[in-house]
Order: C-alpha cells, then structure tokens, then sequence
C-alpha cells in the first residue's frame, strides 16, 4: 500500500512540475514577443533629377475644323438630290433642288406688277406734263392781267395734286421692283450649291422628301458638307485644369480606332463658357471645351471618333524628383506628436492636381530612411507627369526615398518605425 502511494505521489508531482514548466514557457515567450519591434517592409528608391512634363487628360471627340451645316431658306418638296453621303464636292457644285412652282408664280406675279406700276406711271407723267403745261399758261395770262388769281390758283393745285400722284407711283415702281427681287431670290434658294470643298459628311434628307425653310424657324438640317483634310479633336477639361491649358499647348491624341498609334495636335482654342452637366447633383461637373488641331491627319480619320487627348501644360528639366506615390500628407498634430489623428481619414498618398480638402492644415511628407529607421521630411512639391513629382525643397539628390507599399506610407510609418527594405527585380520579383 505505501508503494502505491509513494507512485501516485510521484505522478502527480510530475504532472504539477509539467505544467508549471508550461506556465512559465508560456509567459517567457509572451513577454519575449511582447517586447519584439515590429518591422515594416518597405521599397525605396533615390531622389534623382528628370524632366518632367505635366499633362492634363481629356476625352472628346474627332471633327472636322471647317464644315458647313446645310438648311433651306426656302420650304417645299425636294425634287432633285444628287449626292450622297460621302462624295467629295467642289465650291458650287449642285447639292439639292427644291420644288420651285410656287416660287416661278410668285416671280410671274411680281413682273406682271412690275409691268403694270411703271405703265401707271407713264400715264401720271403724262397727266403731269399737261396739267404743268397749263399751269405755266395761266401763270403768264396773269402775269399779263389776262387771268385772275383764282384762274391760277385752281391752275396750282392741279399741278401740285398732278405731282404728288406720279411721285406715289414712282414709289410703286420702287415696291415692285423691290418684289421682283424678292421673289428672284426666293427662287434662287430652290438650288443650294457646295459653299466649299469638302465631303458630304451626313446626309440627312431623301429625294421627294419635303423640307422646311428658315425663314420662320430653326429649318431641317439637310446635310454636313466637311473639309476631311484638316480635323480638330473637341474635349471637355475640367474647371480645375483648364486654367493650365494655354493656346499652342502641345498635345499627343490617342483616337480609339487606331489602337495605341499617337496623333500630335496643337491647342487652338480654350472655351469660355462653362458646360455644367448634372446640375443640382453630386454628380455635378463644370468642363470647358478645348479645341486642338491635329497636325498629322490620315484619310481614314472620320467625324464623331472618340479619342483621349493627353496636353503638355508645362516641362522642366533636369529638378529633383521622386515617384508620385511617395508624397503623403499628414496633418500638423499627427507629424507633432508622431500619432496619427483619429478624427482624419487613413493618410492616402497626395493626389497632385486634387489635393486633400480638409480644414485641418495638410503637410507634404516624404517617408527617408536612416540607418535602417523611418524619418519624415516636409517637402514642396511641384508639377508632376504621370510617375514622378518635382521637389522643390525638403530633400537632397540620392536620398532614399521609401515608395512602397501604399500600407506603409498611408498608415503604418512614423518617424522612428524599424524599416526592413525589399529590392525590386526587374522581372517585378521582390527580394529581401
């Protein structure tokens, strides 16, 4: 029996003693781990001076840089068409004819008019002759005592009354003259001719088809007659980068149809009416329409083609530099205090041409590293491409700069933080 006991004993003292061992491992290794300085991995590169050249993106389309919207002046059937959509045409070559009956009427009607004022008018110039030549017969009759005034002053009206009927009736010859005229025209604008060189663009109408005039309203868009040798890409800026653009703006034009083949083009025009597009919205926009001239065409270019036009606002050359996503921006108390601020969003890399609305004051920071720690330095920036940014202070040429990840620069990084650096290969393979 005392064998037995002695045993029990013995197990379970080795049973207690394991788990105390356990305990105490367990508390090592958490106090161990605990104490542990966490390591954020990062990718830097050096601060190097480039060229850089700021571009502002804008998406339009292609058009002609002359063309010429065709309407009737006039109202009636069309009664001959004979061209189509896509013929070339030279200036004054026949486009359409009008139904012209109504307007050969009206032409009649105002000769016939014309006829009848100036017969009129013959006879009260010959009413005029005799009663002036009776006049001046009274007037020497009683110049000789031979008529009495009343004789000359019935003698005066009736030349005077005489004089004022043929001067109404050189009037009406006037009118109808007038009339002849109009009505000429009117029957002139039943042929509309090529204004200039060009393409028909669109066609509208069909033959037999009736047309408005323009007299009264608006009047139907017949056709487009478009110079194809010379196009001009329209795009819509927004409000905050058209007042980058300057007239002569070099620009490189990426139409979708011709794939990743670059069209160079010069800005000629920079709208100054606002085009508002969902007003009263949150999805509201102000654009500003510029117009660029592509200096090589190709005859395969057609009206209405979407394009992407990328404008060259401004180069420099040879200023400092770093990658786009190594510029940040923290808030004066988070950089005070090497906390970050819990009332501001997570810390997202500057965004360049939009910064950061807040009413807190914003610094730019860049991320250096120094002796295998993390330190900040407040920088100036300047204009930017699509990959690097220019520094205008705050850094010095081979710095190293951290530039990845978006993590570390946006949220994990303070001044002091342990770094670890990855290489970049450059099949993209990181390497510690």
């Amino acid at each position: 029996m005392a064998n037995g006991k002695q045993k029990k004993s013995k197990k379970k003292l080795f049973i207690f003693g394991g788990l105390g061992i356990l305990v105490i491992a367990l508390v090592l290794i958490a106090l161990l781990g605990g104490s542990k300085e966490d390591i954020i991995a990062v990718q830097t590169e050096k601060v190097d001076k480039r060229d850089i050249t700021q571009t502002v993106t804008a998406t339009g389309t292609i058009n002609p840089e002359f063309k010429v919207k065709i309407t009737p002046e006039v109202t009636g059937e069309i009664m001959k068409l004979p061209v189509d959509e896509g013929d070339k045409v030279k200036k004054g070559t026949l486009l359409i004819r009008i139904q012209g009956k109504t307007y050969t009427a009206q032409k009649e009607r105002a000769d016939a008019v014309l006829l009848s004022s100036k017969a009129t008018l013959s006879m009260r110039r010959a009413e005029l002759d005799k009663v002036k030549a009776a006049y001046n017969r009274v007037k020497e009759l009683q110049a000789k005592g031979l008529a009495s005034n009343s004789e000359l002053e019935t003698a005066e009206s009736n030349y005077l009354s005489s004089k004022a009927l043929y001067e109404a009736q050189q009037s009406a010859v006037l009118q109808s003259k007038a009339s002849v005229k109009e009505a000429d025209d009117r029957l002139s604008k039943t042929s509309i001719y090529a204004p200039m060189d060009g393409t028909i663009s669109q066609l509208n109408v069909q033959l037999g088809e009736r047309v408005l005039g323009s007299g009264f309203s608006q009047g139907t868009n017949i056709m487009t007659v478009s110079n194809l040798n010379n196009m001009e890409a329209t795009v819509e800026v927004d409000e905050n980068d058209v007042v980058l653009i300057s007239v002569g703006d070099t620009t490189r034009i990426e139409i979708d149809a011709f794939g990743d083949r670059i069209f160079k083009g010069i800005v000629t025009k920079i709208g100054n009416t606002a085009k508002t597009g969902g007003l009263g919205t949150q999805d509201q926009v102000v654009n500003f329409e510029v117009r660029i001239k592509l200096i090589d065409t190709d005859k395969n270019l057609r009206p209405g083609m979407s394009c992407t036009a990328k404008i060259e606002t401004e180069t420099i050359k040879n200023v400092l530099s770093v990658p786009l996503q190594s510029v940040t921006a923290r808030n004066a108390s988070e950089l005070a205090n090497g906390k970050k601020d819990k009332k501001t969003n997570d810390n997202k890399p500057l965004n360049v041409k939009k910064r950061t609305k807040s009413k807190q004051k914003l610094q730019e920071i860049v991320f250096v590293i120094k002796n295998g720690k993390a330190d900040f330095a407040k920088v100036k920036t300047g204009i930017s491409d699509d990959n690097y940014i220019q520094i205008k202070s705050g850094l010095k040429e081979n710095q190293e700069v951290v530039t990845g990840s978006y993590r570390a620069i946006s949220r994990e990084l303070k001044k002091g933080s342990t770094v670890r650096v990855e290489k970049k290969r450059k099949s993209g393979i990181r390497e510690k």
